[in-house]
């Protein structure tokens, strides 16, 4: 497919010497492969077995135009660049149309080069499928040439080394193999490996490992957040047929993605929603955003999209947009803020920022009560220690293995560790800081077993709320299955450290909730369904108790109880004044922590729950089989959506009705200390003002809240406070696993390579 000057001289196992710059064009005389004779074209391109560039999608149009670039950075230029074409199917599986390689040996260095890919099945090879065009230039990586200088005599002894690695001890300072993979949001991805002779001088091997541990923690640390405002939408397109549509926005910075909510019939929305994406290039980078109009049962109409550079945008200041979408009508409003971001490091437990009393002291001036008021978002900093892991599963080919890492998330904020080879009690020892914006976001760490010739594999994950962490004690928690209802294989050492002002957590709780990236759509599941829909009507079952309870005073089952019931209702309500209303729901409260003080809690733990969700995990297991079989071809898309809104709703009236519940039984003391102040204020101001003041001041502050603040982001603060109370399943999945005896520090397992 590709015609071109040779260059034989590029070397065949040069780790990531060189630097593939693609830009993908355009497409020539795509194969149709939707019922209207046209197709939704984009294009992979997959090195190795990995995919490392997805396009965006042109929707309707066989002779797309994408003026797309990216950079690859090339581990073995002798392996040929993948490149697949699919037409997009929303919510079933994506039709192929095509598929091409480029044979990297055929470019020559240092210069731009136009190709033209003819598409080919390999199934029906004599089909017409049409053309990709490319602009492609090859050159060494300048960043990677120091490193690789260090490595080259040691480089030419690789394959040596990696066969007697096997018999090797594992000890660092002796020899190493690793692999990092650091996926960037500018679409440029990192693969850099390395073996180190078992002879190499000790030093020289510090010295390298330092560096490319330098490289691999810059190529995850973002340099600034972008704060995207969606105000609203201006004479959209009419999709539908009474002439309106129902409009939804999708965002998307190189892998971060989010979705905001359907604004049902209208061609002028109002959406008011705040999304914040990480940006990890100095010049910027480009948010691609379109518009459709949702279609219940069918395939969602695409309206127009437009592109937001930021390059073009100055930082520290907010700037009000008027984006006309192309391919469609109308425009977008929007609000976009770059800030500079230094909260998130990565370093060595050598370098440990609470250890050292200054800075220590100047983290705890920052969250001090006196600074309640400067920087709101500015919650609080967290410090993890991901020190090491034991007795993890072995997920090699070989069944004696694993090559494990392991990734620490705080809601979008990601980082990973490198990885440990042929280990099964790998040690990290890596320190990670995060700045928090929310008190009750919960840290995940997850475990992965990493496989360069497909998708790393699940070990094993654990989920621990912030205001669960007890500040540097290390622990060792038991590593749960995906579902996080139950234990899988190991357990992983952590060591936290929290600190944040309670002032600026506690107004934090009455404002929105992070929305988090778009990983995948929900899909349908037939035990997510029937728990959610038990747990509705375990919250239906506890309402209607409560009727026959009150039903049964009124018949007179039990005269005494009876009676007792007639006395207090005359009481209540001759003397009844609203302020006895927040009254009645702190008494509540007083009561049930007078309850747990005093050792006569009746919680109990929820078997139910959690027998459902050991149920659902089985299930998604066999789902995640047949899908890698099957597809979702089989699905019929319509029953299938209507199922998932439906098993949606279930979950969130079950939700609701358990955070009630959970916020009077104390579950997360922090929010019932909160909800016993605002109670109390409450009580207090309706004590002593009158109703007709207090209304009044409600409706002049909703009557002008937009003309103070046009573009002011709507909230319910009851429902925002809510959100932050777990539900049923959200306490059994950050429910902490008692930890197997012989797991203790004092009987470790030495490291077996293998």
């Amino acid at each position: 497919n590709l015609v071109g000057t040779s260059n034989a001289d590029i070397p065949s196992g040069d780790p990531g010497m060189y630097q593939l710059d693609v830009t993908l064009r355009r497409g020539q005389n795509l194969a149709a492969r939707d019922r209207g004779g046209t197709s939704d074209p984009y294009v992979k391109f997959k090195l190795g077995g990995k995919e490392v560039f997805r396009s965006k999608t042109i929707y309707k149009n066989l002779n797309p135009v994408w003026e797309e670039k990216t950079c690859i950075l090339i581990d073995n230029p002798r392996e040929p660049l993948y490149i697949k074409v699919f037409d997009y199917d929303f919510g079933l599986q994506d039709d192929f149309i095509g598929s091409a390689f480029l044979d990297l040996t055929s470019l020559e260095l240092n210069r731009q080069t136009d190709v033209t890919l003819s598409l080919k099945d390999p199934h029906y090879p004599d089909h017409d499928l049409g053309s990709i065009l490319l602009s492609v230039l090859l050159a060494p990586r300048e960043e990677q040439r120091e490193v690789t200088m260090l490595m080259r005599k040691s480089w030419k002894r690789s394959s040596k080394v990696t066969q007697e690695y096997d018999d090797l001890p594992n000890m660092p300072s002796r020899t190493g193999n690793l692999w990092h993979r650091i996926y960037s949001p500018s679409n440029c991805v990192l693969m850099t490996s390395f073996c180190v002779s078992s002879n190499q001088n000790p030093e020289t091997f510090q010295t390298q490992s330092l560096r490319l541990s330098d490289l691999h923690r810059k190529s995850q640390l973002w340099r600034g957040i972008v704060s995207v405002t969606l105000i609203e939408g201006r004479e959209l397109k009419a999709m539908d047929a009474n002439g309106l549509s129902d409009p939804y926005v999708k965002f998307r910075l190189g892998h971060q993605k989010y979705k905001s909510k359907i604004v049902p019939k209208t061609l002028n929305p109002q959406w008011r929603e705040q999304f914040d994406f990480h940006l990890y290039e100095e010049r910027g980078g480009i948010i691609d955003i379109t518009v459709w109009d949702k279609d219940a049962g069918k395939k969602d109409d695409f309206i127009g999209r437009c592109q937001v550079d930021l390059s073009t945008l100055s930082k520290e200041q907010t700037h009000k947009l008027e984006m006309p979408l192309e391919e469609g009508e109308g425009c977008l409003v929007l609000l976009v803020t770059l800030t500079a971001s230094a909260a998130v490091t990565i370093s060595d437990l050598s370098v440990n920022s609470l250890e050292d009393q200054k800075e220590r002291e100047e983290i705890l001036k920052r969250y001090s009560p006196t600074m309640m008021f400067h920087n709101m978002k500015d919650v609080g900093f967290l410090q993890v220690k991901v020190i090491r892991a034991e007795a993890l599963m072995a997920a090699d080919v070989t069944g004696k293995d694993s090559d494990p890492f392991c990734v620490v998330e705080l809601n979008n904020d990601r980082l990973l560790t490198h990885t440990v080879y042929k280990n099964l009690n790998p040690e990290w020892n890596k320190i990670f800081t995060f700045n928090i914006k929310d008190i009750h976001s919960v840290l995940e760490v997850t475990v992965y077993d990493e496989d360069r010739d497909r998708s790393a594999d699940f070990l094993g994950k654990v989920a621990i709320p912030l205001l669960s962490i007890q500040n540097g004690e290390q622990k060792a928690y038991v590593l749960k299955n995906k579902q996080l209802t139950g234990p899988t294989k190991g357990v992983i050492y952590l060591e936290i450290d929290v600190i944040f002002n309670a002032v600026k957590a506690s107004i934090r709780t009455l404002m929105p909730k992070e929305v988090k990236y778009i990983e995948e759509e929900n899909r349908l599941s037939k035990q997510l369904l029937l728990r959610n829909f038990i747990r509705m009507k375990r919250c239906i079952m506890v309402l209607i108790n409560a009727a026959y309870y009150i039903n049964s005073c009124f018949d007179w089952d039990s005269p005494p109880r009876s009676l007792a019931a007639f006395l207090l209702f005359l009481f209540v309500v001759w003397n009844f004044e609203l302020y006895m209303i927040p009254l009645a729901l702190l008494l509540l409260l007083a009561w049930n922590y007078f309850l747990i003080v005093s050792g006569k809690d009746n919680r109990q733990h929820d078997t139910v729950v959690e027998d459902m969700l050991e149920d659902e995990e089985e299930e998604d297991d066999r789902d995640d089989k047949d899908s890698e079989k099957k597809g979702f071809m089989n699905r019929l898309y319509a029953i299938q959506e209507v199922c998932v809104s439906v098993q949606n709703i279930l979950d969130e009236v079950a939700s609701f009705g358990e955070r009630i519940k959970n916020t009077f039984n104390w579950t997360v003391p922090f929010l019932s200390w909160l909800a016993i102040v605002a109670l109390s204020v409450f009580t207090i101001i309706l004590y002593f003002v009158p109703l007709r003041y207090i209304v009044l001041v409600w409706g002049i502050n909703k009557f002008t809240k937009k003309l103070r603040s046009p573009y002011a982001i709507d909230n319910n603060e009851l429902l925002d406070f809510l959100s932050r109370v777990p539900s049923d399943v959200q306490v059994v999945q950050y429910h902490e696993l008692k930890q197997d005896p012989s797991h203790s520090p004092s009987k470790r397992k030495k490291n077996n390579p293998g």
